[in-house]
């Protein structure tokens, strides 16, 4: 059997901060047996303006993505709150363009996000990998990830796979970082709130890093905590196992805040 062609749809945020992650999904993906393509031609999914009501300067957006993964067998994305928005939104976005329909079908039966795609589709024997780490380790689940059907379940199943890992719950698995979005400017102090809390739930297990699969919630919490003196350190889940295999998987170093 050849090996699985696979697009990796980057993200804005991954791209322009937290290039680890991206490179890192690449890495891990290829040690798994698939062959990873990036299209240069790959520009925002259209979140930003969706969320703000800028329904057509999304759909021009949606459009361009739709055409350049259109020759893709498997989209995978790092980012629960990019693969929501196409699978979600674009079809509702191009209601009022039947022609394209098919096209924007095509590609939401054929997205997925990173962890969902390990977990589900290449259901990868960890087994023989040997993974290795060492360390407390905890995990934010973001809002996006419960919106497109991906449990904490499946990441924390990722991280149990690391041998010397220790997996440690945070309090209020469920509640926001306080990202959202927009929402995060436009109401900062409640934004700031549900932060401070998460926060204090992350920093009370002890754990020296904190596993964070979307972008934003990133941002978010690392801001937070770079601002209060929290000392934690931010990875993708991507980057924790690309680590855990060792010099021939990458190691991808995570952000120290």
């Amino acid at each position: 059997m050849g090996r699985m062609r696979v697009s990796l749809l980057t993200t804005c945020l991954t791209d322009t901060f937290f290039p680890g992650a991206g490179a890192a999904a690449v890495r891990l993906l290829e040690r798994l047996g698939c062959t990873v393509e990036a299209p240069a031609g790959q520009t925002c999914c259209g979140q930003p303006q969706f969320n703000n009501g800028l329904h057509a300067a999304a759909r021009r957006l949606a459009r361009r993505l739709v055409e350049v993964f259109a020759d893709s067998p498997c989209v995978v994305c790092p980012s629960a709150s990019c693969t929501a928005l196409i699978r979600d939104y674009y079809e509702w976005l191009f209601a009022d363009e039947p022609g394209q329909l098919p096209q924007v079908r095509a590609l939401i039966r054929k997205t997925y996000e990173l962890t969902e795609f390990l977990t589900r589709v290449l259901r990868v024997d960890w087994s023989s990998l040997g993974l290795h780490g060492s360390g407390k380790v905890t995990y934010h689940y973001s809002c996006r990830s419960r919106g497109i059907g991906v449990g904490p379940e499946a990441t924390v199943e990722l991280i149990g796979k690391i041998r010397g890992v220790e997996y440690v719950p945070a309090g209020k698995l469920d509640q926001c970082c306080g990202f959202g979005g927009t929402f995060a400017v436009k109401l900062p102090e409640v934004s700031e709130a549900l932060a401070a809390d998460k926060a204090a739930c992350l920093a009370a297990t002890g754990a020296e890093t904190v596993v964070v699969n979307d972008g934003g919630c990133a941002l978010n919490l690392m801001g937070y905590c770079h601002r209060h003196g929290i000392r934690l350190r931010f990875v993708h889940v991507g980057q924790l196992l690309a680590e855990a295999l060792g010099p021939t998987g990458g190691a991808v170093n995570g952000v120290l805040v």
